[in-house]
């Protein structure tokens, strides 16, 4: 299909740059490929993604690696416990010189900020992103500054190794559209990794040699496409009784809220152009419901010691629910 549903680009030409930027990063990211289609989802949706692994698994590779192909500056924040806000955006400097204060931009005036160890710093310095997360831009001593885009914070951390952390407060969790969880590879990918990690130019570096891909422009191009995805009224409806089910659920203290419907759609958008389609069917929006979900719910304590996760409660919903036949 090659419909063309914007003036400049075309669905058949959107597909082949998503599939482009998906094979470079695959390149140096071996046996990870839902997860590179998921955060390259969450980018054209214009969203923030939460990347959970355990550490070795490639989550700062993964950043670096989308960074370079898409042409775009990055940014690295270490977050640690004495990290400030000032440290993540920037902070006012007085100039001795010209007898006047002047504005020293942080990290965080970037494209692609990775925030790696997120729940590291306490909740003032991860809540100094709740703004830029927001509406793209940054507050410094009262002057207001826009962030340029394409924008997009991917935060990582450790599920194992919790002590000295700060758990994200719900505020902020609801601001990442996915949290996705990198899990090992398979035996055969593991090897292949193995191999291009003990070579004499190591896989870092190979991250350098990926090919830039696409620009700025036509990642702002595909996020106008992805706007004029079809969605039937049906799916609209579909996507709703998905969420309202999860605060109802039996189990789940605190469940989804609007940005997890929102947020469906706008996925379910991307996962229909990755399929070279320009309409949604239902099962776009089961294949992101898992990573958009994840992060909503809490679980009752009851559940937990049932051995029961978020997952199965997630899959238990969407079987729940009678997806319409279009």
């Amino acid at each position: 299909m090659s419909q063309v549903i914007s003036e400049e680009l075309t669905v058949e030409q959107a597909h082949q740059s998503i599939v482009a930027v998906k094979s470079q990063i695959s390149k140096v990211l071996i046996g990870q490929d839902l997860v590179i289609e998921n955060v390259l989802t969450t980018l054209f949706s214009g969203g923030h993604i939460l990347l959970e692994g355990v550490p070795g698994l490639g989550k700062t590779l993964l950043v670096r690696a989308i960074a370079q192909c898409l042409d775009v500056d990055f940014a690295r924040v270490q977050f640690t416990p004495d990290l400030m806000p000032s440290d993540v955006l920037g902070h006012s400097l007085y100039d001795m010189k010209q007898g006047e204060f002047t504005t020293k931009k942080g990290p965080a005036f970037t494209n692609v900020l990775l925030a790696d160890e997120i729940n590291r710093a306490p909740a003032k310095t991860q809540s100094a992103l709740l703004e830029v997360m927001q509406e793209q831009q940054i507050t410094l001593d009262g002057d207001t500054h826009k962030i340029e885009s394409p924008f997009i914070v991917l935060a990582t951390q450790n599920p194992l190794d919790q002590e000295g952390t700060y758990p994200l407060p719900e505020a902020e969790l609801d601001r990442f559209m996915m949290k996705i969880e990198v899990d090992f590879p398979a035996i055969e990918d593991e090897v292949s990794l193995l191999k291009l990690n003990t070579l004499p130019q190591s896989n870092e570096q190979n991250v350098a040699s990926l090919q830039k891909v696409i620009s700025p422009k036509e990642i702002e191009q595909i996020k106008a496409l992805v706007s004029n995805v079809l969605v039937d009224e049906q799916l609209y409806d579909y996507a709703v009784e998905i969420v309202r089910k999860s605060r109802s659920w039996h189990g789940v203290l605190h469940g989804a809220g609007l940005r997890g419907s929102i947020n469906l759609i706008k996925a379910a958008k991307v996962n229909a152009l990755m399929n070279n389609r320009d309409y949604v069917v239902p099962h776009d929006i089961k294949i992101v419901a898992p990573n958009v979900l994840r992060h909503r719910l809490i679980l009752s304590a009851d559940l937990e010691l049932e051995g029961v996760d978020k997952n199965q409660v997630i899959d238990e919903i969407l079987a729940s629910v009678e997806a319409p036949r279009l």
